[in-house]
């Protein structure tokens, strides 16, 4: 296969089709099931005197619309419909290797129950918090600014580990470590402080639930090595991949959403990829020898 395989279907039959003990590293980001229409709308803005908001030094500027992407994020069941998939997450992931599940407050204590019935409670590794600060605040509760990532290692005593790959950040009282220490910096805890993808930054892609390279970089550089074969059966914008293939090792990418692939064939249009279109009717996999969208 090439650096970078993606696969478009329903993931379920896609990820029965894996050999056993293939995979390295597993991340996914599914659904948070909030109950809502998820739906990001895309704004630029351009000098205009009567415009409707003040920039830098008083300036003018007018808001210009340039289209929304929103997706529904329920489901009636919604442990019923993780349950398979994280099963043959278990099946398809190498002796040593690592899942890790991003979700929020909502369904998090659940589903951590679900993943202690299926890799065992032993496997539980940690509860990473992401926590950043932007957007609205409610003024009826604490404003919820953080998501849950939990990590299982599928052999609690034997996984991957490199904690010297990580990125550092910098001490919160550098006076009280030295200047060698403050200049270094510290390896992150099971906290980790990052920013969203910013609106108007150079990562963003238009995807509602987009999630920053900061946090991905960091999960692929500690949790597995060059050349391993990562996954993520959820993969939206494809950030994991992009992660995985620019920091040298191989991916497999699966999503249904057409939009989606539409954002994935866009960002990854410089580099070799492998496309399968899987088919329902058939119940097998057609290598795409063209884009999947013109």
């Amino acid at each position: 296969m090439s650096n970078l395989r993606i696969y478009f279907g329903d993931n379920l039959p896609i990820l029965q089709g894996l050999p056993s003990e293939s995979v390295d590293l597993i991340y996914i980001d599914p659904p948070f099931n909030t109950g809502k229409v998820q739906r990001r709308t895309r704004l630029t803005t351009v000098r205009d005197d009567n415009g409707d908001r003040t920039g830098f030094q008083g300036k003018r500027y007018r808001t210009i619309k340039l289209g929304t992407k929103e997706y529904i994020d329920v489901f009636d069941d919604y442990l019923t419909f993780l349950e398979p998939r994280l099963e043959e997450a278990w099946r398809v992931l190498k002796a040593n290797g690592s899942l890790f599940l991003h979700i929020d407050y909502r369904e998090v204590h659940y589903v951590k129950i679900l993943l202690d019935m299926i890799f065992g409670r032993y496997s539980f590794m940690n509860e990473i918090i992401w926590a950043y600060d932007y957007g609205a605040r409610s003024r009826t509760k604490w404003p919820a600014k953080h998501d849950n990532i939990l990590w299982y290692a599928k052999n609690p005593e034997d996984y991957q580990f490199h904690i010297e790959e990580c990125d550092r950040i910098p001490y919160m009282a550098p006076n009280l470590v030295g200047p060698e220490k403050a200049a270094k910096g510290k390896t992150p805890t099971d906290t980790w402080w990052h920013t969203i993808v910013s609106p108007n930054g150079h990562e963003k892609t238009g995807y509602p639930t987009q999630k920053p390279r900061g946090i991905l970089d960091r999960i692929v550089k500690v949790h597995s090595r060059p050349g391993d074969l990562l996954l993520d059966f959820f993969a939206g914008s494809g950030s994991f991949g992009e992660a995985a293939v620019e920091l040298g090792r191989k991916c497999i990418l699966v999503d249904n959403n057409e939009e989606a692939l539409r954002v994935m064939e866009k960002r990854f249009a410089k580099i070799n990829v492998e496309w399968i279109n899987w088919t329902p009717e058939t119940h097998h996999s057609v290598p795409v020898q063209r884009r999947l969208f013109t």
